[in-house]
């Protein structure tokens, strides 16, 4: 199974592409899409559609995961604004016919560390341990996607029959 995950944002989203083979999980290619702040809303998801499509083009992808929106009550703009970078993910995705799944953040901290509230320190460190990396993986964007690209095969694998 190859995951292609998003932490998806408006400046700079994490990716990373993921396979996993049996019990080996092996980090295929990782990275930062990045939007020009200073650009018109218009340009900016353009350039993140351009992308991502790239991205997937790259790579056969069975599956994209993506991080659910999560924006506090004070600051619904935010979600808005987000939502926009979120919807050219997604787009991309079903234009390749690849599925897609999205995570809560809580979820994926579960999924690695057992915490849904685990810090960005115990994230970082339980996904330097799970993909035998010698450091930390960076910048947080990329490591956030490997979290998720993580999340998604630890949930599948529950999902697929033992002979798989």
């Amino acid at each position: 199974m190859i995951v292609v995950a998003i932490d998806p944002g408006l400046r700079t989203s994490g990716y990373a592409v993921v396979s996993s083979i049996a019990s080996t999980i092996k980090v295929i290619d990782a990275g930062t899409i990045k939007a020009d702040p200073k650009a018109e809303m218009a340009y900016r998801i353009q350039q993140i559609y351009n992308d991502i499509a790239h991205l997937l083009s790259l790579y056969d992808a069975d599956v994209l995961a993506i991080e659910q929106l999560y924006s506090h009550y004070k600051f619904p703009k935010t979600s808005i604004l987000m939502g926009h970078a979120r919807a050219m993910f997604l787009l991309a995705a079903a234009q390749k016919n690849i599925p897609v799944v999205d995570y809560a953040a809580t979820k994926i901290k579960k999924s690695l560390t057992g915490n849904g509230r685990a810090s960005k320190s115990q994230m970082q460190h339980a996904i330097a341990s799970q993909l035998g990396l010698i450091k930390i993986p960076e910048p947080a964007d990329v490591a956030d996607a490997l979290a998720i690209a993580l999340c998604c095969i630890n949930y599948r694998k529950d999902e697929m029959p033992e002979s798989v």
